[in-house]
């Protein structure tokens, strides 16, 4: 990755396969902790004015549709959400892979369920063609411990940083004082941070 600062201005987020069924298969992170993350992204993203790209496997078998929520805080993206009939790995599905370039940023931000199959692949395939990507670990989760570290070593290896939400949240707004980094600090303290209470 080269030293690109990641700004609202250079940046697309894609949220890959946060369906509710294959949620239930994450097992190495609280679940609850990776909805809240996922959706603290997407409220960031409309803050931020960022290019949103979701896509989703098989909404109709086990795996269920992408989570509700998202279509309350994104719904247009939600709307445009690219459907994947079986390609495991979502950067080679040309619909997801021609949506990603429409957004014309080459910094991508992205999270997956599970980290061990939906993330995995299109961090590594987006980083070997050149884009900067950074992979939300706490908005992403495997079934096994041992995948998901597995995994993340091979994310890491092939140049993907590994973040959190908070600190991605903290490295885009870059200035609390803005008008929308006030917006931030208030999904970060909802949603994010642990209560201070």
């Amino acid at each position: 990755m080269s030293n690109t600062k990641f700004t609202a201005e250079n940046t697309a987020l894609l949220l890959i396969d946060h369906q509710v069924g294959t949620m239930k298969l994450i097992k190495n992170i609280p679940l609850e902790e990776v909805k809240k993350k996922t959706l603290a992204l997407a409220k960031m993203a409309k803050v931020l004015n960022i290019p949103v790209v979701f896509t989703s496997s098989q909404e109709y078998a086990a795996q269920g549709p992408l989570m509700p929520e998202l279509a309350e805080i994104l719904p247009d993206a939600f709307e445009k959400r690219v459907k994947r009939e079986g390609i495991v790995n979502c950067w080679e599905h040309k619909g997801f892979y021609d949506a990603v370039i429409a957004t014309g940023k080459k910094n991508l931000i992205m999270a997956g369920v599970t980290t061990d199959v939906c993330l995995v692949f299109p961090s590594i395939s987006a980083a070997e063609e050149g884009f900067n990507v950074q992979a939300v670990m706490d908005a992403s989760g495997s079934p096994f411990n041992l995948s998901e570290d597995l995994s993340q070593q091979r994310m890491a290896k092939a140049g993907v940083v590994l973040t959190a939400t908070n600190t991605l949240m903290a490295e885009i707004a870059q200035d609390w004082a803005r008008p929308e980094g006030g917006e931030l600090l208030g999904i970060l303290f909802t949603d994010v941070l642990p209560s201070m209470a």
